[in-house]
């Protein structure tokens, strides 16, 4: 049985992208990617205004009648999901997190973004050109924080163009909406606790609380910390294959959110690499006294092995927050 307990509000590190000086951006990365897995980003080119439109459009797609929404429902991995329809810790009882949500696959592969669904333009016509808008400014944040990511390492700051990471990313953004009228409880969770799976993960919110993080997953009891809102700021967190690629110098870290009796959007962008990106342990990551614990896998291959552990056919592509 797990047993866990809540403590005061975390002060997770604020790192900004506009700094002048790399080196030290990458150095206070990297302490913020080993003592927590989580940061704040800030001056990442997203600006509030732009942030409030896209949480206002979010919103009313979600407003909408089911019967519209359910049009839309998942399909490749993009589209509508609906309350219940996902439960990201398989060990819960419960019958499936109380959140409904909305994905957006990548924009970047020509071959693949004729998969997106998008709502019907007479309802919701400035809808899909500002979650373009929003996906594309994301990316790019993302992109030059790889490079900042890639110098905490002590990597050449291009180095995740080098390996091909960032050539055609399997970025997806995902929006969602957890319900106010659960109330608040320390049975329920909005999304039950999970790592990401995946490379990065950047995430935005409404600045409702709800977020928590277990900074040590293996131990017992879990100890879940709140997460501020910072205004303006992306949360960052690292995702398990990141972790895989660091030789876990850089971990994943549980997190959750729990319901709060207050209404709560968010909107997560997951940053993955392509699939046929092979994922090998970091040289500056192992040496003779630490080798890698991992074999070399494609990040696809990956992906798809962890999805297969974790759900089953009819559940989500991605972590969520």
């Amino acid at each position: 049985m797990t047993v866990t307990t809540t403590t005061t509000t975390l002060n997770l590190p604020i790192i900004d992208l506009s700094s002048p000086d790399p080196i030290s951006t990458a150095n206070s990365i990297r302490q913020a990617c080993v003592e927590y897995g989580f940061f704040y980003l800030v001056n990442h080119g997203v600006d509030e205004d732009f942030m409030k439109q896209a949480f206002e459009e979010s919103a009313k797609f979600f407003s909408l009648p089911i019967q519209h929404k359910i049009k839309l429902n998942r399909k490749e991995y993009r589209g509508y999901t609906p309350l219940y329809a996902e439960k990201l810790d398989p060990s819960s009882l419960s019958k499936g997190d109380p959140k409904e949500s909305f994905y957006i696959g990548p924009l970047t592969d020509t071959t693949s973004v004729h998969l997106n669904q998008w709502p019907s333009e007479e309802l919701l016509p400035n809808w899909r050109p500002t979650m373009e808008s929003l996906f594309w400014k994301i990316l790019s944040a993302g992109k030059e924080l790889l490079s900042l990511i890639a110098l905490s390492l002590n990597l050449d700051e291009n180095y995740f163009e080098k390996i091909s990471a960032l050539n055609k990313p399997e970025a997806f953004l995902r929006l969602l909406r957890y319900p106010g009228e659960l109330g608040s409880s320390e049975e329920i969770c909005g999304a039950s606790p999970h790592s990401d799976y995946g490379m990065i993960t950047l995430l935005m919110t409404n600045g409702v609380p709800g977020l928590q993080i277990c900074k040590e997953k293996l131990k017992q009891p879990q100890v879940w910390e709140d997460v501020s809102h910072v205004e303006g700021a992306i949360i960052v967190n690292i995702g398990d294959m990141m972790e895989r690629w660091t030789n876990c110098v850089y971990q994943s870290t549980l997190h959750r959110v729990m319901p709060t009796g207050k209404e709560r959007y968010s909107v997560a962008f997951f940053m993955d690499p392509p699939s046929d990106c092979v994922v090998e342990c970091f040289e500056s990551c192992c040496s003779e006294s630490s080798p890698p614990r991992f074999p070399p896998i494609r990040s696809g291959d990956y992906l798809n092995e962890r999805f297969k552990l974790t759900y089953d056919s009819e559940k989500n592509l991605k972590c969520s927050i």
